[in-house]
């Protein structure tokens, strides 16, 4: 038997198995890295919906002012700046929504007893697995009546 024939084999089958290993390491990694970034999202969203729960229920408990059109602000508006309950609890709702979302913003509107909540956040972060065209900004829309 002729050993010069069988030299290197072990080498090959040694170079093949850390390929193996090598992408199965990396497509474990882009898993991991996809699972933290859309656990972001998710966390994200969750804010979203907590914070038009909120103003809806500050707009519940001063419902006069808030069927009076009184609590309705637009999107990029500046934070009141009184000292009135409506204007404390319209500032502190742009505050959170700044805070807990990257670019959140809001508006509410009022439709005779109908309240639409709109808020609206960056999700930049995604734009590469967004279709095209399909823009940065998420946004959530709560419609309550009262």
């Amino acid at each position: 038997m002729n050993l010069n024939r069988q030299r290197g084999t072990s080498l090959i089958e040694v170079l093949i198995a850390v390929l193996v290993t090598a992408t199965g390491v990396m497509g474990a990694a882009a898993l991991q890295l996809n699972a933290v970034k859309f656990n972001q999202v998710a966390n994200f969203r969750s804010h979203a919906v907590f914070l038009a729960n909120d103003i809806t229920d500050r707009m519940r408990a001063n419902r006069a002012n808030a069927t009076a059109g009184n609590y309705d602000i637009a999107v990029d508006a500046d934070a009141p700046s009184g000292d009135g309950i409506v204007d404390v609890d319209r500032r502190e709702w742009l505050q959170e929504l700044a805070q807990r979302l990257p670019g959140g913003d809001g508006a509410i509107s009022r439709n005779g007893n109908e309240i639409t909540v709109t808020v609206q956040w960056d999700e930049g972060r995604l734009a590469k697995s967004r279709l095209a065209g399909g823009g940065n900004i998420e946004s959530f829309v709560f419609v309550t009546v009262f």
